[in-house]
């Protein structure tokens, strides 16, 4: 029997907002210096739509991550259901140093084999938001630190591999193709990839605004996982500012 994880009301956005503090800071204190420039030195037309701009920004980030996060339904993963997965197959979910779905994969996967991997090296990733991430939220147990270069798994031994809003924190292009070849080497040969992640595309840019920077455009995954011998072999939209990519080996349809 599936086992249900419960989330925290606003777990998502109360997340975004630990992790990310600094941002929404410095929005609050420019909101305010322009306020104070405008209430005591000089009124000018241009400084209020600056004020708006900002405000929006702000709160546009907000509302889109709770509704990603939190009102989406995406932490149930019924989107699982579209994919086809072997049920007795071995499952691997790969993070960045933050883990909110190894439980639930768990408890839809109860006849599979689960590995946890890490890739987090402190001195290759250096967002700050996921070094808070990482003091806040302890690892799943069982949890295997590695080297994106180095999965500790035999050739074509992984039938499925979750990559969930995890791999843009590999910000080096060659350090990506990388370790998109190590996962093609794990890989079974009729095995898939599940990659969801933020584009760099326009919803973005309306919700995160110079933030959506942080994510890689859809041309940027596609050169991505055709340098290392793979395709994608599907693409599905779960919300308007999320994707999910199915990737395959090269010669293996889905």
């Amino acid at each position: 029997m599936e086992k249900i994880i419960n989330r925290k009301p606003f777990q998502g956005l109360t997340n975004i907002i630990r992790f990310n503090w600094h941002f929404y800071l410095l929005a609050i204190i420019s909101i305010s210096i322009l306020a104070f420039i405008r209430i005591y030195w000089f009124q000018n037309f241009y400084f209020d739509i600056l004020q708006i701009l900002i405000l929006f920004s702000f709160l546009a980030s907000l509302v889109v991550s709770s509704y990603v996060y939190d009102y989406s339904g995406f932490y149930k993963m019924d989107w699982l259901q579209q994919i086809n997965f072997n049920r007795t197959a071995t499952i691997a979910n790969i993070n960045a140093g933050f883990d909110e779905t190894s439980a639930i994969l768990q408890s839809k996967f109860q006849t599979s084999e689960l590995l946890v991997f890490d890739f987090y090296d402190p001195k290759k990733h250096t967002e700050v938001s996921i070094k808070r991430a990482r003091k806040l939220y302890p690892s799943y147990p069982g949890t295997i630190s590695i080297d994106t270069k180095t999965i500790p798994f035999g050739d074509s031994k992984i039938d499925s591999v979750f990559l969930i809003f995890a791999v843009h924190e590999i910000r080096n292009q060659e350090e990506r193709i990388t370790f998109f070849k190590e996962l093609n080497r794990v890989l079974h040969d009729d095995g898939k990839i599940i990659l969801i992640e933020h584009l760099r595309d326009f919803a973005n840019f309306s919700a995160f605004n110079i933030g959506f920077f942080h994510f890689y455009s859809k041309r940027n995954w596609i050169k991505t996982v055709q340098n290392s011998n793979l395709k994608i072999a599907s693409e599905t939209k779960l919300t308007p500012f999320t994707s999910l990519f199915i990737i395959s080996k090269n010669g293996i349809t889905s």
